[in-house]
């Protein structure tokens, strides 16, 4: 025979068990409808991409050391930084390609940075420089662009003087035709000075991005 404080402990228990069920089908429908909720919220079309614009690539040639204009369609963002890393990637993609007529291997993912900065005087250095040329560069003035190759990519370069000059004076006819106002280059490699590109291009000094220009046929 079962005592009575057993049977109502059981009743108590039952009843708790009952309630406790309720409560955690109410919260599983709670949560299944937030859930359709944050369905219903959510996007339904792709995030939208960078629009395609013309970018003026300068390809360099081995046969005879000359640069040709080359016109190509790409996606451009809209920070300048990140137009010439673009664009600067779709230049050594040409040049790893294995019909390229500048064979360099890397790709566009040999380009890890490019930093545009105010341009210094080129003047800066020399004694007697006027108190204009020491001051701070004007906004919307020329721009230096520093352009970090990755360590892989110097390593693999084909080494020799007209190469490694070709390889550089591409990248720089290439900035300043796409971003105007980029009057000087520099190079690092994996964030740091390099002396050469490989053992020839000489990557200490400052390149005038103006002096590179297409020369179809000719040096």
């Amino acid at each position: 025979m079962i005592a009575r404080y057993q049977t109502i402990l059981f009743g108590v228990l039952l009843a708790a068990s009952v309630a406790m069920g309720g409560v955690l089908w109410h919260l599983r429908e709670r949560a299944h409808q937030r859930l359709l909720k944050g369905e219903d919220s959510a996007p339904t079309r792709a995030p939208a991409v960078a629009p395609a614009e013309q970018a003026t690539l300068l390809v360099a040639n081995d046969a005879d050391n000359s640069m040709i204009e080359e016109t190509q369609s790409l996606p451009l963002p809209q920070d300048a930084g990140s137009r010439a890393r673009v664009i600067l990637g779709k230049l050594l993609d040409i040049y790893a390609a294995p019909d390229a007529t500048h064979a360099v291997p890397g790709g566009a993912s040999s380009v890890a940075q490019v930093f545009l900065l105010p341009a210094p005087s080129l003047n800066a250095g020399l004694g007697g420089a006027s108190s204009a040329q020491t001051r701070p560069p004007p906004l919307n003035g020329p721009e230096l662009a520093v352009v970090n190759f990755t360590g892989g990519f110097a390593a693999g370069h084909p080494s020799g003087l007209e190469a490694e000059n070709l390889t550089v004076e591409s990248i720089c006819g290439t900035l300043h035709a796409n971003l105007p106002r980029v009057t000087q280059v520099r190079f690092l490699v994996d964030g740091q000075t390099r002396a050469t590109l490989a053992g020839h291009a000489d990557l200490t000094r400052t390149y005038l991005a103006t002096e590179a220009a297409p020369t179809a046929g000719a040096h």
